[in-house]
């Protein structure tokens, strides 16, 4: 039996899928490749040559099935087959969307605007791009959060959300444009390890820091690129195919596995999102980032 009649043989009871469909299968396979294509890498002198057996046409015929029986198909009385993405390949693909995209510094004067969905409604923050000017928060019940800029290491007190005449407390710049982060993985992994909000060994917590970063703050792109990288070294990662983030949006997930004294009864594991096409950061299960971008004062909107 030669190979094309094997193969014709395997295929021909699947269904043939919509070209979209085999263009994402395709960018799934091809981002695979680029993901392993430089590990484990053999010296050319210690490469085999490729034999093609009769063995060899049953693999080739079996991935081509494969191949073809992973895209979705919508005919009646057929299920679609659900492919399970990898999380390290999906946070890799994150990282790569990430240093690709527009990466240009705000001015030490400008605030970083993000806009959310959350549960309970939108909010909207104002923060300042080098940390010393005063910025805001609107909360989804519509009442105003200030954020104190720290200048020459003192900040201004608030009651409410009424200042103090005259009165200062010590501070320390928190800056939205965090420059201040390792660009490569490896650097971030070890940051996130040292700085994250719970205990050793909590990757949930690590998760959470993750997300917060990557939520509403402006980082360039090297160090967002690098914050997804490093997320992909965290043991136990598993990926969600098909899920949403909070404004409805399509994507697939990564869930962090939960901390070392979480109930798991109880405990709800962040759900980070990408974009399933693009790999794009959309936000998680909880909150969705809707808007986002550079404005000159606070009340501004990009």
């Amino acid at each position: 039996m030669d190979e094309l009649q094997l193969i014709a043989e395997r295929t021909g009871s699947v269904p043939l899928a919509e070209s979209g469909a085999l263009g994402s299968a395709r960018a799934r396979l091809m981002a695979e490749i680029a993901c392993t294509g430089t590990e484990n890498v053999v010296p050319l002198k210690k490469r085999r040559r490729w034999v093609w057996t009769g063995a060899g046409a049953v693999g080739l015929a079996a991935a081509i099935t494969a191949a073809v029986a992973l895209a979705p198909v919508e005919k009646v009385g057929l299920e679609p087959t659900a492919a399970v993405a990898d999380p390290v390949v999906v946070l890799r693909n994150a990282a790569a969307a990430a240093l690709k995209a527009p990466g240009t510094p705000p001015k030490p004067d400008q605030f970083v605007y993000t806009k959310t969905k959350q549960p309970d409604g939108e909010r909207e923050a104002w923060l300042s791009a080098d940390g010393t000017r005063d910025g805001r928060i609107k909360m989804a019940d519509g009442s105003l959060f200030p954020l104190p800029g720290c200048r020459d290491g003192r900040g201004q007190v608030y009651k409410g959300d009424q200042p103090l005449k005259g009165v200062t407390e010590p501070c320390t710049p928190s800056p939205a444009y965090r420059t201040d982060l390792p660009a490569d993985a490896e650097a971030m992994f070890a940051y996130l390890n040292a700085h994250h909000s719970g205990e050793t060994g909590d990757y949930n917590a690590m998760g959470k820091d993750i997300f917060a970063l990557a939520n509403e703050n402006l980082l360039p792109p090297a160090v967002r690129a690098a914050l997804f990288g490093a997320a992909a070294k965290v043991p136990g990662l598993r990926a969600v195919d098909h899920t949403e983030d909070a404004a409805g949006r399509p994507g697939v997930g990564i869930t962090w596995p939960l901390g070392p004294h979480d109930d798991p009864k109880v405990a709800k594991p962040v759900v980070i999102v990408f974009a399933a096409d693009t790999f794009l950061y959309l936000g998680t299960n909880s909150t969705a980032v809707t808007a986002s971008g550079v404005v000159d004062a606070v009340g501004q909107r990009p």
